[in-house]
């Protein structure tokens, strides 16, 4: 309906100007809408609560996850708020209609072994190829496992995210918000041999010594796709394939389960919560906490091995 669409579009520039929220957020938001009214004969602006219900109903019988069918009436509390803040409803008819229940599912994992796997096979690659996508593969996975970024944050790191010979980098995170990530000898090394190979590919095309400088280009890992530097299902496209001659199967493998692997093997070797919580960019500590099953494991340890009674 054009009525439907006038009014997510509204809310959709109101999330992006007032709120900051990123590209993908607001594709999320537009999805779920979008959904809702092409698969209902009631206009958005005239949604009783028995439409949203009857709605949430049909989800359920067709299989979709409770953790879906949360995120989309999560999308709707939001919309209808708006319209709600905006007078442009008297009621907001999402009021009352409780959550599905979610179980907390702890993330994929992946052992230390298979991380060092597929971190020894990117770099063979990359040293036995010695292109600018087997560099440039070998360094994204390094910095992935080295700072645990969000792949949408890896993948969109500007230059001047990478200081150079410093052991850091500047993110941008969700909600517009900075940080400051600190990163090993290893990814430094894989992101330097990349920048000397791109800046090299620069030179023979005839473009500035400096990458920052660089006409046209303002990313690190840049691309000629319409975004101008590559995308994260690139990049998860990549990883798998990698993963796969490294032995580890696709279904067990994403840029996701990256990063929860370097949460949970930081805090396995004795991380703080609050530091791992500040470097994954998590504004709220009970989001870090689903990795305390790693703690909960290592404090049983540590009691049975280092507390005076134990052995008796």
């Amino acid at each position: 309906m054009a009525s439907d669409r006038l009014l997510i579009n509204q809310f959709l520039e109101m999330l992006g100007a007032e709120r900051g929220a990123s590209q993908n957020t607001l594709e999320a938001y537009n999805r779920d809408l979008t959904h809702l009214s092409e698969n209902t004969r009631t206009a958005l602006l005239d949604m009783k609560r028995d439409h949203i219900r009857a709605y949430l109903a049909v989800l359920q019988k067709q299989g979709i996850a409770a953790r879906t069918q949360a995120r989309k009436l999560s999308t709707l509390r939001q919309f209808y708020k708006f319209l709600y803040g905006e007078a442009v409803r008297d009621d907001n008819p999402v009021l009352g209609i409780d959550s599905p229940r979610i179980g907390q599912a702890l993330p994929k994992l992946l052992s230390e072994k298979q991380v060092s796997a597929l971190l020894a096979q990117a770099e063979t690659q990359a040293r036995e190829k010695a292109d600018i996508k087997s560099l440039r593969l070998h360094a994204l996975i390094e910095l992935l496992y080295a700072t645990g970024l969000r792949v949408t944050e890896l993948v969109s790191l500007p230059f001047a995210a990478v200081q150079s010979e410093q052991p850091y980098i500047y993110v941008r995170g969700k909600g517009d918000k900075e940080r400051l990530v600190p990163m090993n000898s290893r990814a430094m090394t894989a992101l330097a041999k990349y920048s000397d190979a791109l800046k090299n590919m620069g030179l023979k095309q005839g473009k500035p010594k400096k990458m920052s400088q660089r006409a046209g280009e303002k990313w690190l890992f840049p691309s000629r796709g319409a975004k101008g530097h590559l995308t994260r299902h690139r990049f998860a496209q990549l990883l798998k394939q990698l993963g796969a001659e490294a032995g580890i199967l696709p279904s067990q493998l994403s840029p996701h389960v990256v990063r929860h692997a370097f949460a949970t093997h930081l805090l396995a070797h004795g991380a703080d919560l609050r530091a791992v919580q500040k470097m994954l960019g998590h504004s709220d500590i009970s989001t870090t906490q689903i990795y305390t099953h790693v703690l909960e494991e290592r404090l049983k340890s540590l009691v049975q091995k280092k507390h005076p009674l134990s052995k008796a």
